[in-house]
């Protein structure tokens, strides 16, 4: 073999090599743009009588804003539909009025670091709004499907 072939045979590996890590740079590179703008929706069901409000929040904790897409409601184990209003009416039956409700048709946009009430009692009585209190930690379960801006991931956050 003579010297010529022999760096041609080296130069090929090395461009075939640059190329390699180019490539998987650029993968690692997406999957990072990816995570910077991901959201993370968390639930918290408040039952406060300090603070005097009793209800289910919903907080993006993550980077980006989440879309919502769909939503499932389920009291008592029941599937009972979506969360809109009927279905509030539904939930809430014969409670007192007073309860806040947040709507989440699908596009709904939840930015970083903004927190929404589905449903919230203020003031709260520990007493005379025990039923409220019961349905929030016990009864009701609302499922919030999302995605981020690029879509396609299905996240799922529920109490």
């Amino acid at each position: 073999m003579s010297a010529e072939s022999v760096t041609a045979a080296a130069a090929t590996l090395i461009a075939l090599g640059s190329l390699y890590v180019s490539i998987v740079q650029s993968r690692l590179n997406v999957i990072h743009n990816k995570h910077s703008v991901r959201p993370l929706l968390q639930q918290r069901q408040i039952k406060d009588g300090v603070a005097r409000q009793s209800g289910i929040e919903l907080i993006n904790a993550g980077l980006g804003p989440a879309i919502v897409t769909r939503t499932q409601v389920y009291l008592d184990g029941e599937h009972i539909g979506t969360w809109t209003r009927s279905v509030f009416d539904r939930v809430l039956g014969q409670m007192r009025d007073g309860v806040q409700k947040y709507g989440l048709p699908g596009g709904t946009v939840i930015l970083a670091g903004q927190s929404v009430f589905l449903l919230r009692l203020a003031p709260f009585d520990r007493d005379q709004d025990s039923d409220f209190g019961d349905l929030v930690l016990r009864r009701l379960r609302i499922e919030v499907h999302y995605e981020s801006l690029y879509g396609g991931e299905d996240y799922v956050v529920h109490s």
